[in-house]
């Protein structure tokens, strides 16, 4: 891991060893939410699949009511039928928070107070066929809005997982080992620095040592001259 261009020097090194520590801490936060995410999305997927079958059934069981009322209904009666919807039903879009994720709602009103008003014809010229197909439409609408919004749901839970998971290994295989490596380049040379200097110190003293040691052996043979001068 190539470490960061930076002078080696302890206040760099200060704040590395913090900017580590927010890193660390950053990459427990974001792992704990992208594991929650995950665990929001499998629970969501469940439960998208036992609706979407249930809106499969019901589908189907409306093509086949509408089938048999085509079948049994000439194409004029039909049209004459269904031409002029009775009840009109008109949707709201609200929003929720989940782990940081704007998620929707989708919420709808009749235009009348009366939800089993549905039929727009008279039933002396249609078919029983014709009444059920109506009816389960009544009936699977709302289950539509419902797995239209848990679709939605999942798609942008697995979009934030995504960034989640992508901020997360960014953390774990880039920015902590940088900083790591940086941290240890940096105590490197300080140590280095530190030994260094030691020697350099090492050396003077000695330097000053031998230079008394010197000074000494002058003074002493000065003497000495002296003494000898004074004695003759």
């Amino acid at each position: 891991m190539a470490r960061m261009n930076v002078n080696p020097t302890r206040m760099v090194l200060t704040n590395l060893k913090r900017k580590l520590v927010v890193a660390i801490r950053g990459h427990k936060l974001m792992k704990d939410k992208r594991d929650e995410l995950m665990k929001r999305f499998l629970n969501l997927a469940r439960e998208n699949k036992v609706l979407r079958e249930e809106v499969e059934k019901m589908l189907k069981e409306v093509y086949q009511n509408f089938a048999i009322a085509n079948a049994v209904m000439s194409s004029e009666m039909m049209e004459e039928a269904l031409m002029y919807p009775k009840q009109g039903v008109s949707i709201s879009l609200d929003r929720k928070n989940v782990m940081s994720v704007d998620v929707p709602v989708f919420n709808f009103e009749t235009e009348t107070d009366d939800e089993s008003d549905i039929y727009p014809y008279g039933f002396a010229t249609t078919s029983g066929e014709l009444d059920s197909t109506i009816s389960r439409l009544n009936e699977v609408f709302p289950v539509m809005l419902k797995l239209a919004a848990m679709e939605k749901e999942a798609s942008l839970l697995a979009q934030e997982i995504e960034k989640t998971r992508r901020r997360v290994n960014a953390l774990e295989y880039i920015m902590i080992p940088r900083l790591e490596e940086t941290i240890r380049y940096i105590k490197m040379k300080l140590d280095e620095n530190e030994r260094g200097n030691q020697t350099r110190l090492m050396k003077v003293k000695d330097m000053m040592i031998e230079e008394a040691i010197l000074e000494k052996q002058r003074f002493d043979s000065e003497c000495l001259e002296e003494f000898k001068a004074g004695k003759h």
